[in-house]
């Protein structure tokens, strides 16, 4: 297996950051796209749990625009298919806070989707 296949880290490296710019911009329709669309989908919420793709659409239909910087982003790809994004974010309505958010990226026939997402928050250190 090839780690960080320079074409596929290219190809995951942007979905990753059209993926944040919907986010930023409360694009509820991309955001779904970029999701899978099974049962089997998982998001771990700052303060809920969303397992199957319908749980996910009902969270991000509620959801309000919001600021963010990101910070120490790592995108490893494994193989062509799979890929791990790594990332923390901090947000100016959370101060003294550093948020974590993790994706598991699977290639499909329809492109590149988030089979699993994990985001949590923290007390800033140091």
């Amino acid at each position: 297996m090839t780690v960080d296949d320079p074409e596929t880290l290219a190809e995951i490296s942007a979905i990753f950051h059209a993926y944040e710019a919907a986010l930023l911009a409360n694009d509820a329709a991309t955001l779904d796209a970029m999701f899978l669309h099974t049962c089997a989908t998982v998001r771990y919420g700052v303060a809920e749990v969303q397992y199957g793709i319908d749980e996910v659409r009902a969270f991000r239909s509620v959801q309000q625009p919001f600021e963010r910087t990101l910070s120490r982003t790592l995108i490893t790809t494994y193989g062509r298919d799979t890929a791990i994004a790594s990332t923390l974010f901090h947000r100016p309505d959370f101060p003294g806070q550093v948020g974590r958010q993790m994706q598991t990226w699977i290639r499909t026939p329809d492109g590149w989707r988030v089979a699993a997402a994990h985001v949590s928050m923290m007390d800033e250190v140091g």
